[in-house]
């Protein structure tokens, strides 16, 4: 990824714009595994990458994922959100029939709430700390 400090330029400005966010499923269930976080964050990247972010970190437990997102100025945080939101709910459902009993009423994976915090400067570090040292299930 490259120095979490790198300036990136667009056509009419130079930006260094970091967002930390956290999603939880729906009712807090406690649904993924280690294979499931692996191929959300697959997932993460490639929303991520259409929308020309970085994903700078991943990591989540049981019931819910922290990501720290690399933005350019011209994308609306809540676009981004609700696109990496539908786009994993949607993939993982289909990928892991085991996901679907949990919500089979719902047909909803997330919660509809979820954290967005900027983070520049020092506390990006204390923040990227904080998503490694997540408990990832096994």
């Amino acid at each position: 990824m490259g120095e979490m400090r790198e300036i990136r330029t667009g056509r009419h400005c130079a930006f260094v714009m970091h967002v930390h966010l956290v999603f939880v499923t729906k009712l807090r269930h406690k649904v993924f595994t280690d294979a499931h976080l692996r191929r959300m964050e697959e997932i993460t990247r490639s929303v991520c990458t259409d929308f020309e972010c970085d994903l700078a970190e991943f990591n989540g437990e049981d019931n819910h994922v922290h990501l720290l997102v690399n933005f350019p100025p011209k994308v609306a945080v809540t676009k981004l959100v609700n696109s990496l939101k539908g786009v994993s709910s949607r993939r993982l459902r289909q990928e892991f029939p085991d996901l679907v009993r949990h919500y089979w009423r719902a047909n909803k994976l997330w919660s509809g709430a979820y954290f967005a915090g900027t983070v520049v400067g020092a506390p990006l570090a204390v923040v990227r700390q904080y998503i490694e040292q997540q408990n990832r299930p096994v």
